[in-house]
């Protein structure tokens, strides 16, 4: 696939994202089914259909200068947004190779890597970046590894230490989260930043999940989806932002309900990392608007059926109570039979 960028969108302000026919086709529509219920959900994460989200490990879309320059942003303003505990230094570099590998390898328009043993030659064509460095010696580059590609990635990145049969999150760039916080979440087990989810611990999902995910092979990786709503196309939702975001849950009406609210689909993918024997978590978010969503036909219908009889305690843990009604309402018109 031959990406063709968007000229600079806005993630704040302004909100000027705006998704192409194509972003809209190869949306990752999360819902098989008229109803919704938490489940594990996790497949191998083979390659799908050219074009589609799933062709590639990291999928590079319209959006990706638009989403480095929001990152950018956002570590400006709080660099406590990137974190790489000492242990996980060599789990930074297996994740930067990771990374380089199969962008050069799948995006060769826009990636380059060349190696001629620790020297590496590294150009991202669409940032203007052309780095030569030795692999394992941070000061070969402007910043530390782990940062130094995830400025460059779409999505948000965890690596998680694998110990004492648990998985802990000890590294990572979080800048556009959907209500949580790196830093808030630095150090805990896999059940313990997932305790907050009603519901899915009396259903056992996250313990059989967790004893998938530790069983993850080097170039065995898995994926799955997840999702929420969101009010305007913002990427950083975090915990420490909520009090620039959260009171817009509250200026959702029946006028303006199809350009305000979002559905936030995650494409979450998981791989070892071979020399560390970490696991990397990548959460990359795509957003849709109510408008543009309806525009495929079937997602209107399906998605008023899943919201209309999503359990109360699901609905309010996704933040989206205060305005649930309203949209039910409105998607109604595309659900001929409701």
């Amino acid at each position: 696939m031959t990406v063709q960028f968007s000229p600079l969108e806005s993630y704040r302000d302004t909100f000027s994202f705006r998704n192409s026919a194509f972003a809209i086709e190869r949306f990752p529509f999360p819902f098989i089914e008229d109803s919704y219920m938490y489940s594990v959900n996790i497949e191998p994460a083979r390659a799908k259909e050219s074009g589609s989200v799933y062709q590639h490990w990291f999928d590079i879309d319209e959006h990706y200068r638009s989403e480095m320059a929001e990152r950018a942003l956002v570590l400006d303003k709080d660099p406590s947004r990137y974190l790489v505990m000492p242990h996980m230094q060599e789990a930074a570099w297996d994740a930067l190779q990771m990374f380089m590998e199969h962008l050069s390898a799948d995006y060769p328009q826009w990636f380059e890597l060349s190696c001629n043993g620790d020297r590496w030659h590294w150009r991202n064509k669409a940032l203007d970046i052309d780095q030569v460095f030795s692999f394992g010696d941070a000061s070969t580059l402007p910043c530390e590894p782990l940062e130094f590609i995830t400025r460059q990635v779409q999505g948000d990145i965890a690596l998680l230490d694998q110990r004492d049969g648990d998985l802990f999150m000890d590294a990572g760039m979080v800048t556009n989260p959907a209500d949580w916080s790196l830093a808030f979440d630095a150090g805990m087990s896999f059940k313990q930043w997932h305790s907050p989810v009603p519901m899915a611990n009396q259903m056992g999902i996250f313990e059989r999940a967790l004893k998938h995910l530790l069983n993850i092979q080097v170039d065995q990786p898995v994926r799955r989806l997840n999702w929420t709503l969101t009010i305007n196309p913002r990427l950083d939702s975090s915990s420490e932002t909520f009090h620039e975001w959260g009171a817009e849950r509250g200026s959702v009406t029946a006028d303006n309900v199809g350009q305000l609210v979002h559905l936030r689909v995650e494409l979450q993918f998981m791989a070892r990392l071979p020399r560390s024997n970490g696991l990397m978590f990548s959460i990359r978010t795509y957003l849709i608007s109510m408008n543009e969503l309806v525009s495929h036909p079937g997602w209107g219908c399906r998605l008023h059926r899943v919201l209309r009889d999503l359990p109360d305690p699901i609905a309010d843990y996704k933040g989206m109570t205060r305005y649930r009604q309203t949209l039910v309402e409105w998607l109604s018109r595309f659900d001929t039979q409701s």
